[in-house]
């Protein structure tokens, strides 16, 4: 049996998302920044899409901004919002960290505690010190799951006469991106997570105080050049307003396939393994085994994909940051590994999976 769990990674284009696409990979072709007829039509459908995703995210068209995915999404909000330095969480997606590296103001870390959660009164506390013009603090950390405390993150930030930037590309399928943005001044999102396209996502920022970061064209109200994906617009508004009006039924879905997971393997294996973070979005569980490495890569062989971490650091040897952030050892945080369940995944292929999982541990991986 194979036995796909590693959602968290990438999801597979949802069917109805790819209908939505096809007509603009031939018909509608045009390049939607001219101004012939061809153009005109395109620019309809993106001007169609941004809307929708404006109303679903409960902000103006205005604020939607179209990029080529989350990372270029985070970058730009790191590198460009506010002033000052960036106060961001130790366990942020290296977009965010290696993003504020390049930020004029500089950048600070907030600490998290045990459970992989942001301390909120570390922020207060970098906050009073002055000079922070922007909090970064992801909704859904992308390896534990853990829920950040964006709302009150938020308060301080705003408080201290700073902005709040969330990013939420591991939040869509679990998360009321529209409560988010009650918060929040701006979030990322990309479609790829969401049952979309690849190589398309959105900055949404409130109030609109925000600086180019990819000069070289007049697209995005002149602040992103570059010609757009209209296919891949039109299909992350779809995929999105799927995602955001299914959260109920997938969040009850995972939550079950996720718990009789981890039963299946603690109810044998309980002194051997470690369920890492509280308070997590359904459909993440993150493991640390107590001994042995590999087991990615025997999983693989048995049939069952998971990961090691963020699907970006895959092929690193080094230990997760964000384990390491929680305050494990490198040993410990090279013995992670997250299983991350979609729409698709059914009790059968999760009943396979921790089977697969009791017999690496009895195999002493």
């Amino acid at each position: 049996m194979n036995v796909y769990l590693d959602y968290a990674a990438t999801t597979p284009l949802d069917g109805e998302v790819l209908e939505a696409m096809l007509p603009f990979y031939k018909d509608v072709f045009g390049n939607a920044d001219s101004l012939h007829a061809y153009g005109r039509r395109a620019a309809y459908f993106v001007a169609e899409a941004r809307a929708a995703i404006a109303h679903l995210l409960g902000v103006r068209a205005g604020e939607v901004y179209f990029t080529s995915g989350g990372t270029e999404a985070d970058n730009w909000a790191v590198q460009r919002l506010g002033g000052g330095s960036v106060l961001l969480s130790s366990i942020e997606h290296a977009a965010a960290t290696e993003g504020a590296k390049l930020r004029a103001g500089g950048y600070r870390l907030l600490p998290v505690d045990e459970q992989g959660a942001a301390r909120v009164a570390g922020a207060e506390e970098a906050l009073s010190r002055g000079g922070v013009g922007l909090v970064c603090l992801m909704a859904v950390n992308n390896e534990t799951g853990v829920l950040q405390p964006v709302e009150e993150s938020a308060r301080l930030a705003h408080a201290h006469g700073a902005l709040l930037f969330s990013d939420c590309v591991q939040a869509a399928c679990t998360q009321d991106l529209s409560a988010v943005l009650r918060h929040a001044d701006a979030i990322s999102l990309s479609a790829h997570k969401l049952y979309g396209p690849k190589g398309v996502g959105a900055l949404i920022v409130k109030g609109g105080a925000l600086s180019p970061l990819i000069a070289g064209g007049e697209q995005e109200r002149g602040l992103r050049g570059g010609t757009l994906n209209v296919a891949g617009v039109c299909g992350f508004a779809a995929a999105l307003k799927r995602a955001q009006e299914g959260r109920a039924a997938f969040c009850k879905h995972t939550e079950g396939l996720r718990d009789r997971f981890e039963a299946q393997i603690l109810a044998k294996n309980a002194d051997m393994v470690r369920v890492d973070g509280e308070n997590r979005a359904p459909n993440i569980s993150h493991l640390t085994f107590a001994r042995g490495t590999g087991f990615v890569h025997k999983l693989d062989l048995m049939g069952v994909a998971c990961s090691s971490g963020a699907a970006c650091s895959a092929h690193s040897a080094l230990p997760s940051h964000v384990m390491r952030a929680m305050g494990r050892s490198e040993e410990e945080a090279l013995r992670g590994v997250r299983f991350s369940f979609g729409k698709e995944t059914t009790r059968e292929q999760v009943d396979y999976a921790a089977q697969a999982v009791l017999t690496c541990l009895s195999q002493n991986v």
